[in-house]
């Protein structure tokens, strides 16, 4: 039997691998060992994460986070180098754009192993992202791009990929099959609407976490004005990530918003499900919005999911109160149809398919 490893590092990238894991049971034709390398500490992936989300346990569990970038992403090629060299995979599968993807990428081609980039192409253009570069370079090196969009497709083509050997599929996103299978669980498995005391559609559900907005204090007290501000108006409900909560700490901002600890992804389900908007900085989160019905108020200054965008359905604002605000007002009464079939379905098993074809 043939054999994939696939190499993860972050929570979100364990709900996007189910999907495929299932496929990949489900079919019976290829053998696949899941490695974490525990990239980003996270207290909501104990045994009961795993059990909860029907998510197969890693074979491996490498333990590598708190370093500088260079020394997890070295630490991470070394230990995926040896666990390849057990378990001698016809290839590697990864997914998006932390270090733990370009680590397994680069410890799998050295090996001459067949790298499988899932989510490529996709481009913010800002070189100051660590993960712009992380994604850039596993893209350079892959053997099977499989990507979300068809802007992501047309970022590979301008960049020259069409003279590399390198097969380019457009599958469509896998998060969408996770969002559709799990939503079937989800009000079942959460009790934070009850819990939070919120209303359907009464309340804006927000997420701020990413560097260039927490470790920027014009920036963090800026989109946090904003919040307040709508506050006044429709209830702001922020799941606070433990990075920036000590951030605020430490600027002694004390947001008059409802601050909540963080959730799981049932928990996040059902505030998606049940808010009137959503306004972050957090890429996946853009997407699952849009596949709630939900409009995204992107607070950063570009999105490596412009579609979103093109066709209204998020506005990019950056750490702008007025524009946050404004943006708020202009979705509030909307009434916008989320139709548009945007990033495909039954995602998860073409890419299998895709797999299937490269490895036999």
């Amino acid at each position: 039997m043939k054999k994939i490893v696939t190499v993860l590092g972050a929570r979100p990238q364990f709900v996007k691998a189910a999907v495929l894991s299932r496929i990949i049971n489900k079919h019976k034709a290829i053998e696949e060992v899941i490695v974490h390398t525990g990239q980003h500490f996270d207290a909501n992936m104990s045994e009961v994460f795993f059990e909860e989300m029907m998510i197969p346990k890693p074979k491996y569990n490498l333990d590598i986070n708190s370093m500088s970038h260079g020394a997890m992403t070295g630490k991470m090629i070394e230990e995926i180098e040896k666990v390849l060299e057990i378990e001698k995979p016809d290839a590697l599968v990864i997914y998006g754009d932390t270090n733990s993807t370009i680590a397994g990428a680069l410890a799998a081609k050295k090996m001459h192993i067949k790298v499988i980039h899932i989510e490529a192409g996709l481009r913010s253009f800002n070189m100051k992202m660590p993960e712009e570069i992380n994604r850039i370079l596993t893209d350079r090196i892959a053997d099977l791009l499989s990507c979300p969009t068809e802007t992501a497709i047309d970022n590979l083509k301008n960049e020259g990929f069409d003279n590399l050997p390198v097969l380019i599929e457009k599958h469509g996103d896998i998060m969408k099959d996770a969002v559709v299978y799990y939503s079937q669980f989800s009000e079942a498995k959460s009790s934070i609407i009850k819990d939070q005391k919120l209303q359907k559609n009464e309340f804006v559900l927000a997420t701020i976490h990413r560097q260039e907005n927490t470790d920027d204090e014009e920036k963090l007290t800026s989109i946090f004005k904003a919040l307040e501000e709508i506050h006044k108006i429709q209830s702001v409900v922020l799941p606070l990530h433990p990075r920036t909560k000590a951030i605020l700490k430490k600027l002694a901002i004390q947001p008059k918003i409802q601050l909540i600890d963080p959730v799981g992804y049932y928990s996040m389900l059902e505030l998606l499900k049940n808010c009137s908007m959503v306004i972050s900085d957090s890429g996946g989160l853009q997407k699952e919005a849009f596949f709630n019905n939900k409009h995204c108020i992107i607070v950063r200054d570009e999105t490596e999911w412009i579609e979103l965008v093109n066709h209204g359905f998020a506005k990019i604002v950056g750490s702008d109160t007025k524009m946050i605000i404004e943006a708020f007002e202009a979705y509030k009464d909307s009434k916008k149809d989320f139709s548009i079939e945007l990033y495909g379905n039954n995602v998860g098993e073409k890419i299998y398919q895709s797999i299937y074809q490269l490895i036999h």
